[in-house]
């Protein structure tokens, strides 16, 4: 749950690392940092973003990770670009790239404004960002982390490569869905590298983008399970799929997204998408190996111990999460 908390130098706020310590000592057994940008350049796309590419950033991180880990916690730093979900009055580069130069309909929810014309990118800056992602994977496995997970969901970069909707290339990045998936396949191999055999590789996906929403991002089920089937040949060792809501019926079909991916994959399957009390995550591991909890997570730190209990928890909505987005000290 991203807090947009970094200062000048890309590391977020003492509050920021106490509230993951928090968590950890409350007994979660797996703690995600927010989304980690993956370049001084073109990857960010929220003001107050972190990276973890210098000594400094990873310094910062590597007590936190250390403190987590001793409270039990499996640690994991999630890595991603923004492409065209970006304005230049952020992005240290002051452009904005994507797959193509297609403009989002949805206006951007922080300013108001529409969001700017993307620039293609080039192969020159397809290898660009991979090196991005491959040094940041660095950075956190330097830091201590027990894994990384690649952020391929909700209409951020590898989401632009991967959709149709956003991905109107003509070369060998674009067009078919192999092509389309070119970027993320050398993108995985390249960070794979970088993230030892003992560390844990994840891989996060969704079919709904930040803006946008209501469009697909991909065609139908058939689609999907053959992305499914490729990323399951990739060098991962987990799925994370993020749904608006687990017990939804997945495109045209009457199973749910955990149940339609598992029939193209073995690897373990994380989900999440309103589980937010003990009954609707024991429904959700029925198809799935990890309940994700993320509203609950941000704003219940005795989450853990309520779920053993078995109290009855409300189920937040997103403007209640908001308090992600400000300087606001989360308990």
């Amino acid at each position: 749950m991203t807090r947009m908390s970094g200062n000048h130098r890309s590391i977020p706020r003492q509050d920021v690392f106490d509230f993951l310590i928090r968590r950890a000592d409350r007994k979660a057994g797996i703690v995600y940092t927010e989304a980690i940008v993956t370049d001084y350049e073109s990857a960010q796309g929220y003001p107050g973003q972190a990276r973890i590419t210098n000594r400094e950033q990873i310094e910062a991180w590597r007590g936190v990770v250390e403190r987590m880990k001793q409270a039990g916690a499996v640690t994991i730093m999630q890595i991603f670009h923004c492409g065209r979900i970006a304005w230049k009055e952020v992005n240290p580069a002051g452009r904005t790239i994507a797959p193509s130069a297609v403009i989002p309909n949805q206006k951007n929810p922080i300013t108001g404004a529409p969001y700017p014309l993307p620039e293609e990118m080039s192969e020159y800056e397809i290898e660009h960002v991979i090196t991005g992602f491959r040094e940041t994977a660095r950075g956190a496995i330097d830091a201590g982390f027990d894994g990384v997970e690649i952020h391929g969901a909700h209409g951020y970069l590898i989401s632009q490569f991967l959709s149709h909707y956003s991905n109107r290339r003509s070369d060998r990045y674009g067009g078919s869905l192999e092509n389309r998936f070119r970027f993320t396949h050398e993108l995985i191999q390249s960070v794979r590298e970088v993230v030892p055999h003992d560390r844990i590789l994840s891989f996060r996906l969704s079919n709904w983008g930040v803006v946008d929403m209501d469009v697909s991002l991909f065609t139908d089920s058939h689609e999907w399970l053959k992305l499914i089937a490729m990323l399951s040949e990739q060098p991962l060792d987990a799925l994370s799929i993020s749904t608006y809501d687990f017990q939804q019926s997945a495109f045209e079909t009457d199973l749910t997204m955990s149940q339609l991916t598992r029939r193209a994959t073995a690897l373990p399957l994380f989900i999440c998408g309103k589980i937010h009390d003990r009954q609707t995550a024991e429904l959700a591991l029925q198809h799935a190996d990890v309940a994700l909890f993320a509203k609950s997570m941000l704003l219940n730190p005795g989450l853990v111990e309520d779920l053993r209990s078995n109290k009855e928890l409300p189920c937040y909505s997103s403007e209640e999460a908001n308090v992600a987005y400000t300087d606001e000290i989360l308990p």
